[in-house]
């Protein structure tokens, strides 16, 4: 009874554990299924792929091309007047009676640019003219009776000590007609300083000529930029010296970002001992005296470039590089579409054919064709999709270099 008793309890046990197994399995086959209804089959498993496949940007491009481009030396420095010139008073104690120029102005040789008053210097004009008419009818009355002596020398009428007398009081009587006609002429030259004119041409920089003021003699009234000419003094290291020569053409450009062609003039003769940088004085062109004026100033501090001539070089346009982690890169176009990221070192920038170009040192050969537009959006390997005029256009372009 007892034996009969554990063998139920047993089917029991088996019967139970059988129920439990059946129902796990039931589980895993339900989730099983609802995995299978979310995972793409047929069709939709190729999706993913089809998407990769997918070209990720339309492109343009450019051949990397050989140029040549120019070789620049960079400098820096001030911008000072070629020569300034103090336009001042030579007349003494003479009020300013009008102006006729100010800061800025471009005047002549010549050209009026304040005028005196003259009352005082015309009533001595006049005193001197008839200083002059007087000492001149001494003169005549002196010669005549010197004349008379010289008739009378051979007679005993007149004592040799008269006919002296006569000769010198002609002397002295022209001696006097001298005086004051030099006297005349030093009212004639005050009446003319009476008018303050320009020495040469040039652009007024400075003016301290006030309408009123009486002024001493030598007094500056105005400071002039001889000529409008305006001179750079660049800065350039003592080892570039040697490279630059004179009348060697340079480019000074101005804070605004203006550019102005110059000339070397002169090369200083000494090295700063502190800076071990010597000056260049280089002249700035400018066709009209005011026009350099009107970007460069006395006094800036400007850039600008030597043109040391020029060397071939590779060139792709400058929006085909890309500039990630500090280093710069181009996108190599493969033959399957897809793009290789090239790391490259960069060089000298310039403009050819109107395109800023920039210099390809090292890293790609000259040829390959690179990817010209969007490089910021791509990354090595993806597929992209080239424009139809792309390679043409590059092509053309890559023969005018």
């Amino acid at each position: 009874m007892s034996n009969q008793t554990n063998h139920q309890k047993a089917d029991r046990k088996i019967t139970c554990g059988d129920a439990i197994a059946f129902a796990l399995s039931a589980t895993i086959a339900v989730s099983g299924a609802i995995v299978s209804a979310q995972s793409p089959v047929g069709k939709n498993a190729t999706a993913p792929t089809n998407a990769t496949s997918k070209p990720v940007l339309t492109v343009t491009t450019a051949v990397v091309g050989t140029g040549s481009i120019p070789n620049q030396l960079g400098a820096s420095g001030n911008i000072a007047a070629w020569q300034e010139v103090s336009i001042g008073a030579e007349s003494l104690g003479l009020r300013i009676e009008d102006i006729f120029v100010d800061v800025g102005d471009t005047v002549k040789s010549g050209q009026v640019l304040a005028r005196f008053a003259r009352d005082v210097v015309q009533a001595n004009l006049r005193q001197a003219q008839a200083a002059l008419a007087e000492a001149e009818a001494h003169a005549r009355e002196a010669t005549s009776m010197a004349d008379r002596a010289r008739a009378l020398q051979t007679s005993e009428v007149i004592s040799k000590q008269q006919i002296s007398q006569h000769l010198n009081a002609e002397t002295a009587a022209k001696a006097r007609v001298s005086a004051a006609a030099a006297a005349l002429e030093v009212q004639q030259l005050q009446m003319k300083n009476t008018e303050l004119v320009a020495p040469d041409g040039g652009v007024i920089s400075a003016r301290t000529a006030t309408v009123g003021a009486v002024v001493a003699g030598g007094a500056e009234l105005f400071r002039m930029i001889r000529k409008g000419r305006l001179t750079w003094r660049a800065e350039v290291p003592s080892a570039d010296l040697g490279k630059i020569s004179v009348g060697m053409t340079a480019t000074v450009i101005a804070p605004n970002g203006e550019r102005a062609q110059g000339k070397v003039r002169m090369i200083a003769p000494t090295v700063d001992t502190n800076t071990r940088a010597g000056l260049v004085f280089v002249d700035v062109i400018s066709p009209q005296p005011s026009v350099a004026l009107t970007a460069l100033k006395p006094g800036m501090y400007a850039r600008g470039e030597f043109s040391l001539g020029s060397s071939p070089a590779k060139t792709v346009p400058q929006q085909a590089v890309v500039i990630r982690d500090g280093f710069s890169y181009l996108f190599r176009i493969n033959p399957d579409q897809r793009i290789s990221q090239v790391k490259v070192q960069t060089g000298r920038r310039s403009v050819l054919n109107g395109i800023q170009h920039i210099e390809i040192v090292t890293g790609i050969n000259p040829g390959t064709l690179v990817v010209a537009s969007g490089v910021g959006f791509l990354n090595d390997g993806d597929l992209v999709k080239v424009a139809a005029t792309s390679e043409r256009s590059s092509a053309s372009e890559n023969k005018q270099q």
